[in-house]
């Protein structure tokens, strides 16, 4: 397990399976530059070798093996591809040698490992542009690295994820934009707007239909991939959101009719409970379409953390993700009321409304929005405590849901809904305008505040987190979900572990958070 460190020239590998956790399998110390990010290639990866990329913050990328502790090849060794700090590196999926870099210049580069940097600065020419990209290639007489330069928004380019088919890039900006591209044909697939400041960290769903952005608003949103929109907000971090990651392990999709399944009892095992849940789930949820009629319990989890040094775990279910559809008959534990659809993005269309937002009549108080309520600051009922309890183990459909209509919303606009401790001040639907000003893009973003690129507070459903805890005294920089705990890490340089929940369900787990073990989830 990697970690990193800007106060400290370190790098060292650790085991998580090793006996002892003091000794590292590697340890690397560097001058005058430090370690800020790296990837694992886990195509070519072996118990004898495996090929790990590190980025630097003076720009520089090394290609080692901490296995064999060999240095294999020093890429932009004289930075005269791009002097800026590397942001996020890795591997280009279902390849051996392909790589992307990105910097703080706003700048991305593809790698060959087996191609040179060359000797002089490179030169390039147009291969493909569009609104805030542009896309050139290297023009060398020989083939030579970088073999591709994507220059994307205004600002830092601060992380990059392929979609999990590996077809598509998710980028986010210091300019608050979150752009989505087709990383073969460099075409862009849409783009959404951060509430304000910018965007620092992005994930994909399992299944690619999701993706999951934190940042500056010190919010997590979930924009759908399909159609191209914002379709939830989640409110519970106190700072700036450093890390956002999906949990494959609990996320589930659960048939009404367990006749329906069509799998084997060994399949059925192994989607709840069974030794490949990743895998059967990105399975399961990647057979649901828009065309199947049968009902069906979704619920995806991700988490996040950041520099309140706080975890957030978050559940996207059915009530948010398909409003206008009838709720699971398997899913009685839950109470969720009907909500309205947020207004339809650019680039997509929102099923059941032909593209076009919901409207109500103007003497009539707009349909209410569902709001998942945390479980800390919720009254749970003595039945809906029991099915949790039940429920505990695949995690789906664990917090009760109230609902907060846009009438209520706007009349209790300055009680504790709307007061948003923002790592930059108060932000209300009033003063956000202004507060927006702050960063300056080509794109006004006094101008977005409203649009389908960025809905207002009011307009998409608002999130809490099941469970909102403390777990460091830095600013946390790791989050990965394994299939028996959850690792994070701090910017100290402190790797934690943390016990999943079990057939105890979550309520049992917060008793457990108090506990000197230090498991909180």
């Amino acid at each position: 397990m990697c970690t990193h460190c800007d106060k400290l020239s370190e790098f060292c590998l650790l085991s998580l399976q090793a006996a002892d956790l003091s000794k590292p399998i590697d340890k690397r110390i560097y001058k005058g530059t430090q370690p800020t990010c790296h990837d694992f290639n886990h195509l070519t990866a072996t118990a004898e070798s495996v090929s790990l990329l590190v980025g630097f913050s003076a720009g520089q990328v090394q290609l080692i093996d901490p296995i064999k502790k060999e240095t294999s090849k020093l890429f932009n060794e004289e930075r005269l591809i791009d002097k800026s700090r590397v942001t996020c590196v890795k591997w280009v999926p279902g390849s051996e040698s392909l790589f992307l870099v990105a910097h703080s210049s706003g700048n991305m580069y593809l790698y060959n490992v087996e191609h040179t940097c060359g000797t002089t600065a490179p030169h390039y020419q147009l291969l493909k542009q569009g609104e805030s990209f542009a896309v050139h290639t290297c023009k060398s007489k020989s083939t030579r690295n970088p073999l591709l330069k994507w220059t994307v928004g205004e600002g830092a380019l601060n992380e990059f994820a392929f979609s999990p088919d590996g077809k598509f890039l998710a980028c986010v900006s210091q300019d608050g934009f979150l752009r989505v591209f087709n990383f073969d044909s460099v075409e862009l697939h849409g783009t959404m707007k951060s509430y304000f400041g910018g965007l620092l960290c992005v994930c994909w769903s399992p299944d690619g239909k999701y993706i999951v952005t934190g940042g500056e608003d010190d919010l997590v949103t979930v924009w759908s991939f399909v159609d191209c929109r914002v379709i939830a907000r989640g409110h519970g971090h106190k700072s700036w959101v450093s890390v956002v990651a999906f949990d494959p392990y609990t996320t589930s999709v659960e048939e009404s009719d367990p006749m329906e399944f069509s799998g084997s009892d060994e399949d059925f095992q192994d989607l709840h409970f069974g030794r490949d849940r990743a895998n059967s789930t990105q399975s399961r949820l990647s057979k649901r379409n828009s065309t199947d009629s049968r009902p069906v319990s979704v619920t995806y989890r991700f988490g996040s953390v950041g520099q309140d040094t706080q975890l957030c775990l978050w559940d996207l279910t059915e009530d948010i993700l398909f409003p206008h559809q009838p709720l699971s008959r398997a899913r009685t534990h839950t109470n969720v009321m009907n909500a309205t659809s947020p207004p339809a993005g650019s680039g997509g269309t929102n099923p059941g409304s032909n593209g076009n937002s919901i409207t109500t009549p103007g003497n009539s108080v707009p349909p209410p929005l569902p709001r998942s309520n945390s479980l800390p600051h919720s009254a749970v009922s003595n039945a809906g405590s029991k099915s949790s309890v039940m429920d505990g183990a695949i995690a789906s459909g664990v917090s009760k849901f109230a609902t907060l209509s846009l009438h209520d919303r706007k009349e209790r606009h300055h009680e504790k809904d709307h007061k948003r401790n923002h790592s930059m001040g108060h932000i209300s639907s009033k003063s956000s305008d202004k507060l927006n000003l702050v960063t300056k893009t080509k794109t006004d973003p006094a101008k977005t505040l409203g649009t389908p690129l960025c809905p207002r507070m009011e307009d998409v459903p608002l999130l809490e987190p099941l469970i909102c805890k403390k777990i460091a005294h830095e600013r946390l920089t790791v989050l990965i979900f394994l299939e028996d705990c959850i690792v994070t890490a701090c910017q100290e340089g402190f790797i934690c572990t943390w016990a999943r929940p079990g057939k105890v369900g979550l309520l049992s787990s917060q008793n457990q958070a108090n506990s000197p073990s230090g498991t909180v989830v």
